[in-house]
């Protein structure tokens, strides 16, 4: 078995800026993600015009193991018609990230070039959407990455309150079942210090990195991981597994 995580396009990322920027591209593909995410490397562009590449100085991460649900939100839990879904509409969740207002930013960094890479990512079988479902709806949900037992959650929208948090508790729980050890949230947010995110040392996330980075987990062993959840588990629904609706 080849050693994790092999050669890199990208310079060493103990090689970048002050604030974390390590290299400028011109092109983005699912080639370059894959290697950018094995080395702890992610996209942060403003434009489809040049991709630049970073490894911040410190990384907002959240070991699975010690994810926090707060408990306005489990109340939140007991009563709502919520399920999860894994990768019935990858595309979708993108184009709601890219549309989700923000505040404090103008436009949003997913871009065409973006869209299309993920989008290439997916059906390699790398990235993976968790979306939440009201009924037929889709309401929000969360993409990311998956390195082995890192996975790097990229962007979360909602169209419905607790959606987001829905998505990305769920997300937690499934990736923890198959496995996964650590939650890459890449910087703490107001949302994701909820859950419990933390910034760790570089050098510290690249070691976890090494230590349980492989493979990426596939759709088929996120989706036993979801319905192998405790029966009254929110996120635990046979509709989990269905096919998408049609559009």
């Amino acid at each position: 078995m080849p050693a994790f995580p092999g050669p890199s396009l990208f310079p060493p990322p103990t090689c970048t800026d002050a604030d974390g920027f390590l290299a400028i591209t011109f092109d983005l593909n699912a080639e370059m993600l894959m290697d950018a995410y094995s080395h702890g490397i992610f996209p942060w562009p403003e434009d489809d015009a040049i991709i630049p590449w970073c490894s911040p100085p410190r990384r907002g991460v959240i070991p699975l193991a010690e994810f926090h649900l707060p408990t306005s939100f489990r109340r939140f839990l007991r009563h709502t018609s919520f399920h999860l879904r894994i990768d019935t509409a990858f595309a979708t969740v993108i184009d709601g990230c890219a549309a989700q207002p923000r505040p404090g930013q103008d436009g949003t960094w997913i871009t065409a070039k973006i869209r299309r890479a993920y989008c290439e990512l997916h059906d390699l079988g790398w990235a993976h959407s968790f979306e939440c479902w009201d009924g037929g709806q889709l309401v929000g949900g969360m993409y990311g990455v998956s390195v082995g037992g890192v996975f790097s959650g990229e962007s979360m929208f909602h169209l419905a309150t607790g959606a987001s948090k829905f998505a990305l508790a769920g997300a937690a729980a499934v990736l923890q079942a198959a496995g996964a050890r650590l939650l890459d949230a890449e910087m703490v947010t107001s949302t994701t210090a909820l859950f419990g995110a933390r910034e760790i040392p570089r050098r510290t996330f690249l070691a976890l990195l090494h230590r349980h980075g492989g493979a990426p987990l596939t759709t088929d062993a996120l989706r036993h991981a979801l319905a192998t959840l405790p029966g009254d588990s929110p996120w635990n629904a046979t509709s989990a597994c269905s096919s998408p609706p049609p559009n």
